[in-house]
């Protein structure tokens, strides 16, 4: 074999070799793109879908403010509050699913437990303050 012969395989190797790996490239990168416009369409759904929810709380607070008008009734124990209360749940769930959370049982949000415990120290004045 001579120099031309060896050094044409050798081209026409690097060549294979070039478009094999543009070819695994072009593959790994249609995955991902898939993969990003399946994230992207999930997030969109759960963007209207919380708008959704946003309509049914304010549909909520209406008519819990209507039930108010008599003290002796209590509101969670309306037929369309609980219906509001079921569809509002439901959408949350949907929305678990759509960004791949893990939904055991409905959650309840009370006031204290979706805000931030802050651990406030207090140091004892004894001293009456720092004295510079």
């Amino acid at each position: 074999m001579g120099f031309w012969d060896t050094l044409r395989k050798d081209i026409r190797k690097g060549i294979d070799e070039g478009l094999e790996a543009f070819r695994e490239g072009t593959k790994v990168l249609k995955q991902k793109t898939e993969t990003m416009t399946e994230d992207i369409r999930n997030k969109v759904k759960a963007f209207e879908i919380r708008q959704k929810i946003q309509v049914d709380l304010t549909e909520l607070g209406g008519r819990v403010y209507d039930l108010s008008s008599d003290r002796r009734k209590n509101p969670l124990r309306d037929e369309k509050v609980l219906k509001i209360i079921e569809k509002i749940r439901k959408a949350e769930e949907r929305i678990a699913k759509l960004e791949g959370k893990s939904t055991g049982r409905p959650r309840k949000k009370s006031s204290a437990t979706s805000r931030k415990k802050v651990s406030r120290t207090r140091t004892p004045s004894k001293s009456g303050g720092d004295k510079a």
